[in-house]
């Protein structure tokens, strides 16, 4: 099977504990490689300058980027300070739109991390495929004077979107709501199932019903991109199962495998095994409600 993923490509400057590393980011990769250890093709819709040092690492890891990819505009940059699970994020350079939306893929993902996928070309995925997994982060981020990326409430057409991952602050920037209320204002604008991850709580609407999961206590370390192993786990799963119920216990047990690995950047996106293998015990412990 084959997953399209809609999403820039970056570098990311990660601050944490008075240390610095570079690293390939941003979903492109993330959702790339951890589609790639589900046993997924990728087709790739990304934009990189020709400073992104990080091609070859992504060849090995079997994730390749076209030659459409390719810009003369530098790499969407980014510099994150992190702070125990939270952060403070700056823009340092934008790379182009993506704009090509034609592939043969069996669902997508569509996470922009500032501007690269418009609105129009939104709409245009929603047509093209019977599975959309929607990340709305980029929808939402505006750049202050300082560069500080911060959230604006925004108006968004969510009809026609399969599943949606928002956090607090998105799902409140998208309805102006709040955690139940909230979800239940996403599934009216058109979502079918509703991901709303508040830390180390996952909650996923369904119909008429809420299914409750808790990634256990650990210390947590760099948490970049484990929304994006999250929604890959959740997309792949979903595809190959067309079960929500598995497929949010897959994606919560890849973000639960990534976070064991105390790993920095993309060393912490999970083998397939270590994410079954949480799936599984998640599964026995899922617990639900009604709305």
């Amino acid at each position: 099977m084959k997953v399209a993923v809609f999403s820039h490509c970056t570098v990311d400057e990660i601050y944490q504990n008075d240390a610095m590393v570079e690293t390939a980011g941003g979903p492109a990769c993330y959702c790339g490689l951890t589609a790639k250890n589900m046993k997924f093709e990728i087709d790739l819709h990304t934009k990189v300058g020709t400073d992104f040092a990080f091609k070859s690492v992504l060849e090995k890891k079997g994730i390749f980027l076209s030659q459409n990819s390719m810009s003369e505009t530098p790499t969407t940059r980014f510099m994150l300070k992190i702070f125990g699970t939270e952060r403070d994020l700056y823009l340092k350079t934008k790379c182009d739109p993506i704009q090509s939306i034609k592939s043969d893929a069996d669902g997508a993902i569509v996470s922009p991390v500032f501007d690269e996928v418009s609105e129009d070309t939104l709409d245009e995925i929603k047509e093209n495929f019977d599975f959309t997994l929607l990340d709305p982060q980029g929808y939402l981020r505006r750049m202050a004077s300082d560069n500080k990326i911060f959230f604006e409430k925004t108006l968004l057409d969510l009809s026609h979107i399969t599943a949606i991952k928002a956090d607090p602050d998105e799902a409140f920037y998208l309805t102006g709501l709040k955690e139940k209320e909230a979800m239940l204002a996403l599934q009216k604008k058109g979502v079918k199932q509703v991901l709303y991850t508040d830390k180390q709580n996952i909650t996923m609407l369904v119909k008429d019903r809420m299914y409750h999961l808790k990634i256990p206590n650990m210390a947590i370390g760099d948490t970049t991109g484990v929304g994006d192993i999250f929604c890959a786990s959740f997309t792949c799963s979903y595809l190959k199962e067309n079960d929500p119920i598995w497929a949010i216990c897959f994606a919560v047990g890849a973000a639960q495998a990534a976070l064991e690995t105390h790993a920095t950047g993309l060393d912490k996106v999970p083998a397939g095994g270590d994410t079954e293998r949480n799936a599984a015990y998640l599964y026995n412990l899922m617990q639900f409600s009604s709305v």
